[in-house]
């Protein structure tokens, strides 16, 4: 079962269940498989530089310090003045102040890589209204957030809520004067023409 959202919005709490949305839901997915002559499905497996086979499931990402293997486990984030980093809490497990609108640039500014259906929350959608609310949202306990916008669409004459999960666009203003000439005039009398003057033959 799906872990419910909980929202705080004008001083009262709101748990949404959201359902993710995605390309295989909307249209559906198509596989390829390969088999033997006996019918036997095939499987993906690696082979060395010596000709060993490895089967799938048989290589790792590791890392290593001055040739040591480091367990992940004994790593730890630091900012960049060398400090411990503070681990946000899943948005799963705290509730979600909604203290932010947004506007449709911010939306627009953003890449949306997750997409959510919110079910079971209509009376958070009549409180969201035609707004658009912004939080920092983490699937599980992280250092890093991503943006997260809430946002109601009418469909079917239905009003449904729907969480979209994005990544920031570092857009930089260069100005306002052109940077080139696309379409620069040329001087008809400098142009050399091979015409040909049939009355001086």
């Amino acid at each position: 079962m799906a872990k419910n959202l909980t929202f705080s919005l004008g001083g009262k709490e709101f748990t949404a269940e959201p359902s993710k949305v995605d390309r295989k839901k909307l249209y559906g997915w198509s596989e390829v498989c390969a088999f033997d002559d006996d019918g036997n499905e095939c499987i993906l497996v690696t082979a060395d530089s010596a000709g060993i086979i490895i089967p799938k499931g048989g290589i790792a990402l590791g890392i290593l310090a001055g040739g040591k293997w480091i367990e992940r486990g004994n790593l730890k984030t630091v900012t960049l003045d060398g400090k411990d980093a503070e681990i946000v809490p899943s948005s799963y497990n705290k509730v979600n102040v909604l203290a932010e609108k947004a506007t449709e640039e911010d939306l627009l500014d953003c890449s949306i890589n997750a997409f959510y259906h919110l079910s079971e929350a209509k009376d958070f959608t009549e409180a969201l209204g035609s707004d658009i609310y912004k939080f920092d949202y983490c699937f599980r306990d992280s250092y890093e957030t991503s943006p997260a916008f809430l946002i109601v669409s009418e469909i079917d004459g239905k009003k449904e809520l729907f969480m979209l999960v994005g990544t920031p666009n570092d857009f930089k203003f260069i100005g306002l004067e052109e940077a080139a000439i696309a379409d620069e005039e040329t001087d008809e009398e400098d142009e050399e023409t091979d015409d040909i003057d049939f009355s001086m033959m």
